[in-house]
């Protein structure tokens, strides 16, 4: 089960009254190769972070063609936490990471979907970050740094742009999906803010549901002068 990140009215500009009566459902992901059950808490709290978007399992899909065995992953945005919490079941080292008032239902995802074995690498971390604020307090030694719809408005973009430079000044791999909405400014951040200070390049794209997987890795200071 999937939603259309382009339905009228959401998820952009959410009233308390859209979420009157606070709701939840589990719903199982099937991948290739793995099995994931997502809890998905829809209320006023949450808002976009509350359900899993399609861009998100464009994500999931391309990182099982990935070897992740050992490698270092953060993620931003985790919002459910089924991009981080695939990649852990597929042998990295993760951190997730949202805004305080996320983690909770992330925290819950990671502890249900637990192998029966136990993780393949170590139990995924589930940490706070507020994009611009905050990132100095992580490290910037990791293999890969994923986002998952998370360029939709275009205040963050500076604020992000600045937590993507510090987490991949040892050169990370950035991975970011996106359901490309023109009316919040998600192409433009990619063909003119990001490549300010990254090489960027499209790796694989889904035109019939408007989502694109772009390949980022930091520029080294000189070539940015």
């Amino acid at each position: 089960m999937s939603f259309d990140g382009e339905q009228e009215g959401y998820p952009f500009h959410l009233g308390d009254e859209l979420f009157a009566d606070a709701f939840s459902e589990e719903v199982n992901y099937r991948f290739s190769s793995e099995e994931l059950k997502i809890s998905q808490v829809f209320s006023a709290n949450l808002g976009v972070a509350a359900q899993v978007w399609d861009a998100a399992l464009y994500l999931c899909r391309y990182l099982e063609k990935l070897d992740l065995k050992g490698k270092r992953v953060i993620e931003l945005g985790a919002g459910t936490g089924i991009v981080g919490i695939l990649a852990a079941r597929l042998g990295a080292e993760v951190t997730l990471t949202d805004l305080p008032h996320a983690l909770p239902q992330l925290q819950k995802n990671v502890s249900a979907n637990r192998p029966p074995s136990g993780w393949p690498s170590v139990t995924p971390t589930v940490l706070p970050l507020s994009w611009g604020l905050d990132q100095e307090q992580f490290p910037s030694d990791w293999d890969l740094v994923l986002g998952a719809d998370i360029v939709y408005l275009s205040d963050t973009y500076p604020l992000l742009m600045d937590t993507l430079t510090h987490l991949c000044q040892e050169g990370a791999v950035v991975y970011l999906s996106s359901k490309m909405r023109r009316e919040h400014g998600t192409p433009g951040f990619y063909d003119d803010i990001l490549p300010q200070r990254f090489d960027t390049q499209i790796q694989c794209c889904d035109p019939a549901q408007n989502i694109s997987l772009y390949h980022a890795t930091l520029r080294r200071k000189e070539q940015m002068q």
